[in-house]
């Protein structure tokens, strides 16, 4: 009997081993999986804030070349703005006298 006896205990030895390995093997894919979601959360806020960076940069940049083309735009219509001012200034006198005489 006593095959019989360690037999039993060496099954029940096996059975509480194979269920501390089911345990264990439970327990660190939980932490794998938790590692997992930690990683994943980490890489999804650095995307993120890369991501934010970046349009910040764009806008500031889409900016900056609007004010340069608007100022841009304002210098060439004040400069038109004079030439057209120029021109008035320079009818003026013969506009005068086309009046004068009409009116005389």
């Amino acid at each position: 009997m006593t095959t019989i006896s360690e037999a039993i205990t060496t099954i029940k030895k096996a059975e509480n081993d194979a269920d501390k390995l089911i345990e264990d093997a439970t327990r660190k894919s939980a932490e794998m999986i938790e590692e997992s979601r930690t990683k994943s959360e980490e890489i999804l806020e650095k995307t993120k804030k890369e991501a934010y960076e970046k349009s910040e940069a764009t806008i500031f940049e889409a900016e900056t070349k609007a004010k340069k083309e608007a100022y841009q735009i304002s210098n060439k219509t004040n400069e038109e703005i004079e030439e057209t001012n120029k021109k008035a200034a320079g009818m003026v006198d013969e506009a005068v006298a086309v009046i004068v005489k009409s009116v005389l």
